[in-house]
């Protein structure tokens, strides 16, 4: 099933003013398990884009019905001095696996489809449209292994994503599957 939603793309700054426009479906988003997140979250989410729309390579892709904006992705490239690959628990990963040059690698930081759009194609159709032009070698993102996100966690292994670890992406996170994908430029 394919979705009848409308697609935007906000590349770099362009993206941040493009927040109001998704902070709602974030929260609404944000609040299910297993994130059980509230309003502290959603205001420390926006410090946390305020700095990444700033990010070489950052894109925003915003899915509408309507007016209304269903679900959102977004990302941007690894720097080259990035900790992304440090945050890995309990593997080493060999140099190269985590050299970086600032487009080597696009990490998907967020992709989400409100709850009463799932399954209709959508989380699908904005993960494509934010590879589009990536010229990048491979992508990576991080996904919860909690049972409450399989639908995720099938979808990326569908899409070609393979695990190659644990991360804890900050000090105090959650533990968090860091998957990867090869692409084909």
């Amino acid at each position: 099933m394919t979705s009848e939603a409308t697609y935007t793309r906000h590349d770099g700054q362009e993206a941040a003013a493009a927040l109001d426009s998704f902070i709602p479906a974030y929260g609404e988003i944000y609040v299910e398990p297993p994130y059980r997140e509230g309003p502290r979250d959603v205001a420390e989410f926006i410090e946390h884009y305020a700095v990444q729309v700033r990010r070489p390579g950052m894109r925003l892709v915003l899915a509408h019905d309507g007016d209304e904006v269903v679900g959102f992705a977004y990302g941007y490239y690894l720097a080259a001095d990035t900790r992304w690959w440090q945050n890995i628990q309990g593997v080493a990963l060999p140099e190269a696996v985590t050299w970086e040059d600032g487009r080597r690698t696009l990490v998907v930081i967020e992709l989400a489809v409100r709850k009463a759009w799932r399954r209709r194609g959508i989380a699908a159709a904005l993960h494509t449209r934010l590879l589009d032009d990536a010229h990048a070698q491979r992508v990576t993102l991080t996904v919860r292994p909690e049972p409450e996100a399989a639908a995720a966690q099938e979808a990326y292994a569908a899409w070609g994503y393979r695990k190659i670890g644990v991360s804890r992406p900050w000090d105090d996170a959650p533990l968090y599957d860091c998957m990867v994908r090869d692409l084909d430029d």
